[in-house]
């Protein structure tokens, strides 16, 4: 088992034992914000499962079928994940709702010990756990653990709020607080869930690298002096793979085999600064047609950095 599958099952295993426990101190203690909090860690734990399986797949070398390879699978479980966050959101928000004119009227009791103890216990563990999985995720550059990591990040201060508002409940008796605790941590599992739709639903769209990697490879591109200039630099990234295609212009002095030398060297450059990139260079001669083509960030005397045509 590969270290990114490793990861998403430890929180496999993590999340599982939350929401058992969470579920039934919920239903012990009559507490809405606990089972809110139990369905928050079943979105975690439907996220975990996604996330082990999208890594596995989008490891998979590229074939026939798919010759860019599996990566965007993991997008796509990222946008699922997403999907299943807003609708926990949205259980959580009725289930508060629904009992907020009983819980003014004191018609329904809560007993917050044990919560305390349980959403103090689910605060640490999910901390130790998304703490793993970030560092993990940036080391294999994975949206999916990603994904799963900010879930469990969520899980976090949710918990902390709950344990928060149960606290003051066993010190104050005023019940009514526990739905309004509720319905702010939908409040911030909604935030979580539109931040993470953003960042694993823009590979899908084939939105370009962000700019501080873009101008990584625009300096390697100008840093060599057998290089004129470039234009129709286009990138994209699907999973942890990026892709890059851009026009090189050289000096029609060289021979083929010294442009084709040239081209292997920056590619390797690019690679060694950026990981997990498939680039396809085109040389071209420094031709009065192909300058004109050219923008001026593409060129090797202009001194300036932009984005790609």
């Amino acid at each position: 088992m590969g270290i990114k599958s490793g990861a998403a099952a430890l929180s496999i295993l993590s999340n599982t034992t939350l929401v058992i426990i969470k579920l039934v101190v919920g239903l012990l203690t009559g507490s809405v914000s606990i089972i809110s909090e139990a369905a928050h860690s079943a979105t975690d734990l439907a996220a975990s499962f996604m996330a082990y399986f999208s890594v596995r797949a989008a490891d998979v070398p590229a074939d026939d079928e798919h010759p860019f390879g599996h990566g965007k699978i993991e997008n796509v479980s990222g946008v699922i994940e997403a999907i299943l966050i807003f609708l926990a959101a949205g259980y959580i928000v009725f289930e508060s709702i629904r009992r907020f004119p009983s819980a003014l009227r004191g018609d329904y009791e809560v007993d917050p010990l044990l919560g305390i103890i349980v959403m103090l216990f689910s605060a640490i563990a999910n901390f130790a756990i998304s703490s793993w999985l970030f560092k993990v995720a940036k080391d294999t550059d994975s949206i999916a653990l990603a994904a799963d990591a900010q879930h469990l990040q969520a899980d976090v201060w949710t918990s902390a709020g709950v344990f928060l508002g149960l606290v003051l409940i066993q010190i104050t008796g005023l019940v009514v607080l526990d739905p309004i605790i509720a319905l702010m941590v939908a409040l911030m599992i909604i935030r979580a869930a539109y931040r993470l739709t953003k960042e694993a639903g823009a590979p899908l769209v084939d939105a370009r690298l962000p700019q501080r990697e873009i101008d990584k490879v625009i300096d390697i591109l100008l840093s060599d002096r057998r290089i004129v200039g470039f234009h129709k630099l286009r990138t994209r990234k699907a999973g942890a793979e990026r892709h890059i295609d851009v026009h090189i212009l050289v000096s029609e002095k060289l021979s083929i085999g010294e442009a084709h030398e040239l081209a292997e060297q920056i590619e390797d450059e690019i690679r060694s600064a950026l990981g997990g990139v498939h680039i396809v260079t085109h040389v071209e001669p420094d031709t009065e047609e192909n300058l004109r083509e050219t923008p001026p960030e593409g060129l090797a005397d202009s001194g300036t950095n932009s984005t790609d045509k």
